[in-house]
């Protein structure tokens, strides 16, 4: 026997028939029957799936970066390492050489734009955090070593740059680039430490709160600030027209500095100081708005988009709850999602097969890593020395500031990206960045216990000559 359907079940059926299953009839009639359906079947056929390709890249070299990273904590070294090589491994010089097909449907060439996009955000983020993470209170009392030892460390590797880009302009500067700003380039690489990677060894190795990691850390502070300073000089020489163009450059610039010192930052501190934390947490993500501002007007002025997110956390208030939120979620994001980006973009530029069967390029390449650590290591001990530190501990400091690592791969980035570099000396300078990064931890790990066995000698010597 039928059962009955109540009449409000029957109306409520039938208006979901009218109202929802005949438009969706005709409109798919509509849409198959118009001429623009084989173009949009066409398109999407041969454009694919982007954003599945795009997502699919990332977290390739997302676990690359991190197993990279893994394996290189094991063996003693910097995550950082395992990450830059991890770059490389994607790219022509292995993945590229090995299996080409295999590299471009991981990595398509189509897809480097975007990456290069979210790469150039993460080094942005990155530079901001590096500001915003300086400990200006490692100065106090000792300026004068820190001022001496960071600028003699930087000083002699930026001649010694020049020099070598003496020798080496007609064979490697690329066509078009004038002297001035190939050497100009080869001297700020060869200048370069990595005051984030340096934290990051000091920490790793136990060295952190010893004297010599202390001095290293001052030094890498002061360093690191005029490092970004030249880089903003050179850039502004190069992209410049004309001298006039270079003045109004250095004039925008040092405005620009002059009101993020002496018109924001009080600004800052005085709101920050008076908002109640809750309400702080809430703005917190506006400080990012800051950032990419401020990144922005370097940009325009024509110092580089870093320049400004630089010095945009060298002057933001700390010790406040904006910092926490900002070190707490924008540091780990950049550091899990976007530096790998960075790290892979960079690895795809840079081809080691420019350099196989030419024994020549390899004599260069050895010659730009013995210029490089002998500059670095060499000067800022012989400087640490001069005003009183001990051997060991001069040895010890001179190590730690050889460290090169993503500070120097942004430089080189810059300069391959402006056409100052070409790729073959690009990839000189990123192979001698990872060797004198990998050997910082190894080499003042040893020194540290040199110096440990010789104070401990020399203790021992004058107690007993206070026994005597």
């Amino acid at each position: 026997m039928a059962q009955h359907v109540p009449k409000k079940t029957l109306r409520v059926v039938g208006i979901y028939a009218l109202m929802v299953v005949v438009p969706v009839l005709v409109s798919i009639v509509l849409l198959t029957g118009g001429t623009g359906a084989a173009t949009t079947t066409r398109a999407e056929t041969a454009g694919g799936h982007p954003l599945a390709q795009l997502l699919l890249s990332i977290a390739i070299v997302v676990a690359a970066c991190k197993a990279g990273g893994s394996l290189m904590r094991l063996m003693g070294q910097p995550p950082v390492i395992g990450e830059i090589a991890a770059g490389i491994v994607l790219g022509p010089s292995v993945l590229g050489a090995l299996w080409p097909q295999g590299a471009e449907a991981l990595i398509p060439a189509g897809i480097l734009p975007q990456l290069n996009v979210l790469a150039q955000v993460g080094v942005v983020l990155f530079v901001f955090l590096t500001g915003l993470e300086l400990k200006t209170s490692l100065m106090r009392g000792r300026g004068q070593l820190a001022v001496v030892v960071s600028h003699v460390s930087i000083a002699v590797p930026f001649v010694l740059g020049v020099a070598v880009a003496v020798a080496a302009y007609a064979e490697f500067a690329p066509k078009g680039v004038g002297f001035l700003a190939f050497a100009l380039f080869m001297g700020v690489s060869m200048s370069i430490t990595a005051l984030p990677v340096l934290v990051r060894i000091l920490k790793d190795t136990n060295l952190f709160r010893t004297e010599a990691g202390v001095v290293a850390l001052t030094c890498a502070v002061v360093d690191d600030v005029s490092a970004w300073c030249l880089l903003a000089l050179v850039v502004a020489l190069v992209t410049a027209s004309s001298l006039t163009g270079v003045l109004l450059t250095l004039v925008l610039t040092a405005a620009f500095v002059a009101v993020l010192f002496w018109l924001l930052r009080p600004v800052l501190v005085r709101f920050l100081n008076r908002t109640e934390e809750v309400a702080l947490r809430r703005l917190a993500p506006l400080a990012l708005v800051g950032v990419l501002l401020c990144a922005m007007a370097t940009d325009w002025i024509g110092v580089h988009a870093m320049f400004g997110a630089f010095i945009f956390g060298v002057v933001f208030p700390r010790g406040n709850a904006v910092e926490s939120w900002l070190l707490d979620n924008t540091g780990g994001l950049t550091a899990a999602l976007l530096l790998p980006l960075f790290f892979a973009f960079s690895g795809l530029r840079t081809d080691i097969g420019l350099l196989a069967g030419d024994a020549t390029l390899w004599l260069w390449c050895g010659a730009i890593l013995v210029v490089a650590v002998a500059g670095k290591l060499g000067s800022a001990a012989l400087a640490a020395r001069s005003v009183g530190e001990r051997w060991s501990r001069s040895l010890q400091i001179g190590a730690l500031m050889n460290c090169r690592g993503l500070t120097e791969l942004v430089v080189l980035n810059v300069g391959l990206d402006l056409g100052v570099l070409s790729p073959t000396m690009f990839t000189m300078l990123v192979l001698m960045a990872l060797v004198s990064t990998a050997m910082t931890a190894p080499l003042a790990v040893r020194l540290d216990k040199r110096a440990r066995a010789q104070e401990e000698a020399e203790g021992e010597v004058r107690a007993l000559s206070d026994a005597s």
